[in-house]
């Protein structure tokens, strides 16, 4: 049968644009549509506005402890409709790049919604295109909590279409998301309320890093509210009254659903494919990210495996030199160095002290200690904390995790160690540059416990 493509690619996010330029520099005729924003999640209600508003946040901070070092400011406040225009530009300017990179590649786009009429067959935007093999690239939505009242709250990419910063603000949640939010926003001059159900945040991250992360959300005047639950969002007039599950309400100008999201699959037609789904709308793939159809392949959020944007971007990549570059590989999802854009921020890759204990014995070095910026600015809740987690059998690296200002910068560094495999005298032997704070992940000479043994 002759097809229209060679390759079709659904979602024009960032997994789906690289697997389509790579495989269109392979030579394949390539379709990609996109029916919301190209650029995905991240560029647009995700990653790269939200890192901006990270930014802005720390400008406050700084100002103030600019003072225990001889200098003199006036704080007259932030103008949020400044940090928007500057912020939507540069949005508006990287998602146009995406557009063009796709265009440059000699792929055919369509602003359109995809959808399947069978395993070969597509409707896209009300025409019938077929292809060979497709991609699913749709990438995942924010959800709300089944609770009365849910659609008084707002989601994560309201964020980025408020036209005033709210003054109260309840976050709902305790992931990654929902701390990242509850900073910015408390940086930028809001009071808020953090309310989880855990006892503390950072559900699946090192215990020592979800500790050390609760007592700095409490120290910049954050009011965490543990091991409870949302029941209920009633409006007054403006204004969300929230009803907690431990019988208390709060009042606020604006609650944030920051508690989950789920694979965009719904509507897709994948029955019509023949494309199985597991529990939640994830799409279930084999080893080479096929589903239950062989030429229909799927990546990025809609798997739920490892939600982040230079994942899936790999995965695009390698499956496109796979299918049509004449070289087949994969791209482990271990070891993958992440960040959390908190304040301070955290920075991991590896496995937990609670993972590695149930492998056997594994050493661990920890230390905490406070930046020499703040011996001098004496700001609470900015403590370092930084941990190794070693194999003791053969000495290599298993995990590396930090709390501390620029923690996701080191990582990248430290995250190329882990994957090649570096041991624990790698770091000794290597020679630290003082004075930072990264040289203590090289001085880390004192083992602080043992478990699993």
């Amino acid at each position: 049968m002759a097809y229209d493509f060679d390759l079709f690619v659904i979602g024009g996010g960032s997994g789906g644009v690289r697997s389509a330029r790579i495989a269109a520099g392979h030579g394949a005729r390539v379709g990609v549509a996109e029916e919301r924003f190209w650029g995905g999640t991240c560029v647009n209600v995700g990653c790269v506005p939200k890192k901006i508003m990270v930014n802005a946040a720390e400008y406050g901070a700084w100002a103030e402890d600019a003072a225990a070092f001889g200098w003199s400011f006036e704080n007259h406040g932030h103008d949020w409709a400044k940090l928007a225009a500057a912020r939507d530009a540069e949005v508006a300017r990287l998602s146009g790049i995406y557009g063009r990179l796709l265009g440059n590649a000699g792929v055919t786009s369509f602003d359109a919604r995809a959808t399947f009429l069978d395993a070969h067959t597509l409707d896209v935007g009300g025409k019938r295109v077929t292809a060979e093999r497709i991609i699913i690239a749709v990438g995942g939505v924010a959800t709300r909590l089944d609770i009365p009242g849910a659609e008084l709250g707002l989601i994560s990419d309201d964020l980025f279409t408020l036209k005033a910063l709210p003054k109260r603000v309840a976050v709902l949640g305790a992931g990654y998301i929902a701390v990242e939010f509850a900073c910015i926003l408390k940086g930028l001059g809001a009071e808020v309320a953090l309310v989880h159900r855990a006892p503390l945040p950072l559900r699946g991250f090192d215990e020592d890093i979800r500790s050390a992360a609760a007592e700095a959300l409490v120290a910049q005047g954050i009011a965490c509210h543990a091991g409870v639950s949302p029941v209920r969002i009633e409006a007054r007039g403006a204004e969300r009254v929230l009803h907690l599950s431990d019988g208390t309400t709060q009042v606020f100008d604006a609650v944030f659903f920051c508690t989950g999201r789920k694979p965009a699959t719904a509507g897709l037609g994948l029955d019509k494919a023949g494309v199985r789904l597991d529990a939640n709308g994830v799409i279930a793939v084999d080893d080479n990210h096929a589903t239950s159809q062989p030429h229909i392949y799927a990546i990025g959020d809609v798997l739920d495996r490892v939600n982040l944007t230079p994942m899936a971007t790999a995965i695009g990549h390698a499956l496109a030199d796979t299918l049509f570059g004449n070289n087949p590989r994969r791209v482990s999802y271990e070891n993958v160095p992440t960040a959390v854009f908190m304040s301070p921020p955290i920075g991991t890759v590896g496995i937990t002290e609670e993972e590695a204990a149930k492998r056997g014995p594994a050493d661990i070095y920890v230390t905490r200690f406070t930046p020499m910026r703040h011996t001098i600015s004496k700001r609470e809740g900015r403590k370092t904390l930084m941990k190794l987690v070693v194999c003791q059998g053969t000495q290599k690296i298993l995990g590396a995790h930090m709390i501390g200002e620029d923690a996701g910068e080191m990582m990248q560094g430290i995250g190329i160690a882990v994957v090649m495999g570096a041991t624990k005298q790698d770091f000794d032997r290597t020679i630290g540059i003082h004075p930072t704070a990264a040289e203590e992940f090289v001085t880390l000479r004192t083992r602080t416990r043992v478990v699993g043994a």
